[in-house]
This record gives C-alpha cells, sequence and structure tokens, in this order.
C-alpha cells in the first residue's frame, strides 16, 4: 500500500488483477499454471511462470499483480501442523506429477491427509543442487557437437554462424537442428546451460560477477536478468534463501 500500512487479508480485496500488501497466519504457496503473476515482498519482486511457484512463509507481508488470463492457484497450510523448509519466500520449481495435483485440488476441498501429502510434495527435494532447467540433448551429429563443447565449455563465445563454418554445414542447419531435436532454439539452449553451469559455481561460493564472467556472459546485468526470468529471482536472492533455509 502506498503508506506501508500493512493489513490482514481480505478476500474481499483480491481481484482479478491482484490485491495490495496484505499478511497470512498460515503459509501459502503460489502457483500460475497459466499467465504470470508478479508476487511484491520485502525482499523484491518475484515473477512467476510455470513452473515456478512461491513459498510465502506465516507472517509475511505480500502482494500481488495477475496478467490478463492468468490462472493463479494457492495453497494454505496451518504453521502448527507443517514445518516450512524456508525461512523467507523462496521461489521453487515444481514437476508435472505435483502441478497435476495441484490442479486436481481446485476440484474438491481434499482432506487433511491430503493436505500432509501437498505440503510434502511440495517442500521436498528443492535443493540448489536440484534446481536445473531442462536441457533436451540434440541427436544430430553437428549439433551433438556443439552441445558437447559447450556442456564442457559454457563461456565459449561462437555463434551458430561460427560453429556452422567449423563443422562445414550451414547455420540454417544447425538452428533448425537445435530447435528441431530439443525444442529450443540455439541461443536459449546455450542460455540454459550456462544457467545450470552457474548455479555450481554459486554453490561453491564464487561472486555474482565472476560466476556471470566465468559462464560466458558478456555482461552481470545480462546474466542477472536471464536468471531472474529463469529462476523467478537474482542470483544473489537465490544465494542467500538457500543459505537461509534450514537443514534436515
Amino acid at each position: 500500500m502506498a503508506d506501508g500500512t500493512v493489513r490482514t487479508a481480505d478476500e474481499d480485496a483480491i481481484t482479478a488483477t491482484g490485491h495490495s500488501t496484505h499478511v497470512h497466519d498460515f503459509h501459502q504457496f503460489l502457483y500460475a499454471p497459466l499467465g504470470r503473476i508478479t508476487v511484491t515482498t520485502p525482499d523484491g519482486a518475484h515473477e512467476l511462470t510455470a513452473p515456478l511457484g512461491l513459498w510465502l512463509p506465516a507472517g509475511t507481508p505480500h502482494g500481488a499483480r495477475f496478467d490478463p488470463e492468468s490462472l493463479v492457484l494457492a495453497e494454505s497450510f496451518d504453521p502448527a501442523a507443517h514445518r516450512l523448509p524456508h525461512a523467507r519466500p523462496t521461489a521453487i520449481r515444481i514437476d508435472d506429477a505435483t502441478r497435476r495435483h495441484l490442479l486436481a485440488r481446485t476440484r474438491g476441498a481434499g482432506s487433511e491427509a491430503d493436505d500432509a501429502a501437498m505440503f510434502a510434495a511440495l517442500t521436498c527435494v528443492r535443493t540448489r543442487r536440484e534446481v536445473r532447467l531442462p536441457l533436451p540433448r540434440p541427436t544430430s551429429e553437428a549439433a551433438l557437437a556443439v552441445a558437447g563443447t559447450l556442456l564442457r565449455r559454457p563461456d565459449d563465445q561462437r555463434t551458430a554462424t561460427e560453429w556452422a563454418e567449423s563443422l562445414y554445414v550451414s547455420s540454417t542447419s544447425l538452428r533448425r537442428a537445435f530447435r528441431a531435436e530439443t525444442g529450443l532454439p540455439f541461443s536459449e539452449w546455450r542460455t540454459r546451460v550456462r544457467l545450470n553451469h552457474s548455479l555450481e559455481l554459486l554453490n561453491q561460493g564464487h561472486q555474482v560477477g565472476a560466476v556471470a564472467a566465468k559462464v560466458g556472459f558478456t555482461s552481470t546485468n545480462g546474466y542477472i536478468l536471464a536468471f531472474r526470468r529463469h529462476f523467478g529471482r537474482t542470483p544473489g536472492a537465490w544465494t542467500k534463501e538457500c543459505a537461509d533455509r534450514p537443514t534436515g
């Protein structure tokens, strides 16, 4: 809110376009299987599109903005019954099985036992080593050669045209192979390689600027923007969330 006042959630204040800042006395998980939502917390803005969801620990002030045509799912959990392994707002990726479970719950009230199963599905296997972008491998000879080198050296700056010239194929056929065999354009495939590799470097304690250079981004800002677009948080915020997360 403009005056900084935080209020308790009022369902009447939630509209098709979002809601102003409020707090809950329960843990909440927000997910948008369709469209995009932007959730603002004291830590900053979290942009969520499938498959990203966001945990909001009980007592976290937050507001939200929903893009047109968005489908927003909100799951609530009693802190007394469910120990959340996140101390601050945390974006996670969900798998297809969990997504189907979330959608199925919209068709019924659910039970306490189902709440426990849902909470377990949303809080297990979410460590920083496991949060990686899907990266299908190409199968044709030229594209596979490029992929193999980039997996070893994500900082390789050669363009698709330069790769094609070195492999004696046309750049058009190389680009077409990446799109047809991986479902991704060459530039997006390479970006995902770099972002996945950057997770390990962040895990080892490297600074954001150094990580950006090591994985091939020409600017730190470009790396931060790409990381946020794919993971919903900046590299610095993501590292802090992982460090603050309780273990066990």
